[in-house]
């Protein structure tokens, strides 16, 4: 059975890691956050659940207003071809979440240790990191280094890599 929402609250406590949780009505989209979350402070992620050509599986997370190229990102990340947004089904027999609720916290629900972690290099400035607490009908506010140390407990060091695409200014 997957965690719920109250076995990670009780595993980041367990683990000494100070959380805050916000409940709001179910969010989708990056858009709709931005209209929910008030003034949650901190970096917000979007997160993308990738497989490569060979079917390695990646759980990427950015800031949500991250540009990502995922015909490139594969060659950024190592990755065998090309990515694709793996299935549905595959969501939630690898990592126990439904769509809508991608987050770095699944990590705690890949037992076989499947699925690698990536974290966006610019999203990791941000001293607080909000992610949706295994659904999307929260969100919870952990400090970064203790993002790293959670995903170090479940057995999934991340990977802290340029993701976004550099965002280029034109002058006139």
């Amino acid at each position: 059975m997957p965690a719920t929402p109250a076995e990670l609250f009780a595993f980041l406590d367990r683990l000494g890691i100070a959380h805050v949780t916000v409940t709001h009505p179910a969010l989708f989209t990056v858009e709709q956050s931005r209209e929910l979350r008030g003034t949650i402070p901190g970096g917000h992620t979007k997160n993308l659940f990738l497989k490569d050509k060979k079917g390695a599986l990646f759980l990427v997370t950015a800031l949500e207003d991250a540009v990502i190229e995922l015909r490139s990102l594969h060659q950024r990340l190592g990755a065998s071809g090309r990515f694709s947004f793996a299935s549905a089904d595959v969501l939630r027999t690898m990592l126990g979440i439904e769509p809508g609720a991608v987050t770095p916290f699944a990590a705690m629900n890949d037992s076989d240790h499947r699925v690698s972690i990536v974290l966006d290099a610019t999203l990791m400035r941000h001293e607080t990191i909000n992610c949706h607490p295994l659904v999307n009908t929260m969100t919870t506010s952990v400090a970064r280094a203790d993002l790293l140390r959670f995903l170090e407990a479940t057995g999934h060091p991340p990977r802290i890599a340029p993701v976004a695409e550099q965002e280029i200014s034109l002058q006139d």
